[in-house]
């Protein structure tokens, strides 16, 4: 049996620091809490691993090539010049980077395949490397059957290019499946790649890009197996202005008459959600993945955060590969969601109860599928994230500090000093137990530096296609 003496401990997102705490471990969970002598207690402040409700597991910043800054509707496209390398360490370099950042349970819904094999054979790659580095993984497959440059027919963008320019764009634009061969392709993905610790989800893109026999089909099918479902849904007003005129009866209704709201739905983003519809997204269980940091980055809004937690919405801290600095920090995407959406004044809109709830508990039911853990206490899981408490308390003042407030207040991943996930230890003192991270994201950016010559292509005709797509969302627009 493992013990860890913490001088403060978070057992609970509606629970209030404990001081002097023993966490026991064994067989990979926790079997006692106890008290300890304050002179025993080491300076930590543990609390339950973080959740990652939303990302897409992509081995490379979005900074990287050029996406940064711009909305989500031109961002898109520029994912096309991701180069493809290994998915084994493309999987071991993007969830070494969520662990170092805190988080112990990460979504990877993987809209842009590496497609160097089948994509069953490149799940069982990206399994391996979570195995290997330790973290548990919802994974799920990318589903769209429409619209891949605006929310509308592609063909009036196309024709507005230069004949080379659309040449190079065609190339990258994808046939897509039946929605019976999609299903079937999710089912042998999940036969190829699934365990508890790395559940497979069906990941239709969203409604815009969705048609509705699609989603009708995954409602049913998600009904039938018993396999969650994770899509975007109203990220941006475009998609906004799309929905309304689309579904003038309400978009969140017609997904509901398709069957697709459940409990086993996770939506992420929802930032152009109206009161009613969380209303009916609150009732019907669904999980929504809030992505504070990267709404910022691509212009998309700020979420409806209080209205959310009014209407009873379940709500699940997510970071979309893009937090603030644009890493994985965890702990610093917490505290911005906190000061974000704690309410101005004396008002409290968002308490901090809430927003614990939110980073450990909500989103972890919906990455795993299975309805434990988001606590530290007898039986749970050994998730655990333990920061080094003297380093963020390093110019101690008072002994009566809210070190709640203090820890929101400072900590970042440079302060974990562990981070446990199944009673094992997958980060120490800022490397990863499992694999050589460094090495591995060096041969990563060294294989797409050796690839980038390969799309200059693409790279040259994005800025035409970029402005095409944004004077279709905004003909007057004079920002390019």
């Amino acid at each position: 049996m493992r013990t860890i003496n913490c001088a403060h401990l978070i057992e609970a997102a509606d629970r209030p620091v404990a001081a002097d705490r023993q966490i026991q471990i064994q067989d990979g969970r926790v079997h006692g809490i106890a008290d300890v002598a304050a002179a025993d207690a080491e300076p930590l402040f543990g609390l339950p691993a973080l959740v990652n409700a939303h990302d897409h597991g992509r081995p490379v910043r979005t900074g990287s090539f050029g996406a940064g800054g711009k909305p989500l509707e031109t961002w898109l496209q520029y994912q096309a010049l991701i180069p493809s390398v290994d998915p084994y360490l493309a999987g071991v370099v993007a969830l070494s980077r969520s662990a170092l950042g805190g988080v112990g349970v990460v979504m990877m819904h993987l809209t842009r395949p590496q497609g160097l094999t089948d994509l069953p054979s490149e799940a069982a790659a990206l399994a391996r490397a979570a195995r290997d580095v330790g973290v548990r993984v919802g994974f799920a497959v990318s589903i769209r059957d429409r619209n891949p440059l605006v929310y509308g027919p592609s063909e009036p963008i196309l024709a507005a290019l230069p004949p080379d320019v659309r040449k190079a764009i065609e190339s990258i634009m994808r046939a897509p499946l039946t929605a019976k061969d999609y299903i079937a392709l999710v089912d042998e993905v999940a036969a190829a790649a699934a365990s508890p610790l790395f559940d497979v989800q069906f990941g239709p893109n969203g409604v815009q890009w969705c048609s509705d026999a699609l989603l009708a089909a995954i409602a049913e099918a998600s009904q039938r197996k018993g396999r969650r479902i994770h899509m975007h849904l109203l990220e941006t007003r475009y998609q906004r202005a799309w929905a309304d005129a689309t579904h003038p009866a309400g978009v969140v209704k017609h997904l509901d008459a398709l069957g697709l709201l459940s409990p086993r739905l996770t939506l992420a983003h929802c930032v152009w959600a109206r009161p009613d519809e969380l209303e009916l997204l609150a009732e019907r269980g669904v999980t929504i993945a809030v992505n504070t940091s990267s709404n910022l980055h691509l212009r998309s809004g700020i979420a409806p955060m209080a209205v959310m937690f009014a209407a009873g919405c379940h709500v699940a801290l997510g970071i979309d590969g893009s937090a603030l600095d644009d890493d994985d920090d965890a702990l610093r995407e917490l505290r911005l969601w906190h000061l974000l959406h704690v309410g101005n004044g004396f008002g409290v809109t968002v308490n901090r109860a809430q927003t614990l709830q939110a980073a450990f508990a909500d989103g972890r039911y919906s990455v795993t599928n299975i309805d434990d853990g988001g606590g530290i206490h007898p039986g749970a899981p050994a998730d655990i994230l333990l920061l080094d408490w003297a380093a963020i308390d390093d110019d101690r003042l008072r002994q009566d500090m809210d070190v709640l407030q203090l820890m929101l207040t400072r900590a970042t991943a440079r302060h974990i000093r562990e981070l446990i996930v199944g009673g094992r230890t997958v980060v120490k003192d800022g490397a990863v137990s499992g694999v050589d991270a460094e090495a591995a994201r060096a041969e990563v950016i060294d294989r797409m530096r050796h690839a980038m010559p390969d799309k200059a292509p693409i790279a040259a005709a994005l800025p035409h296609l970029e402005r095409a797509i944004a004077k279709h969302f905004e003909p007057t627009a004079s920002c390019f």
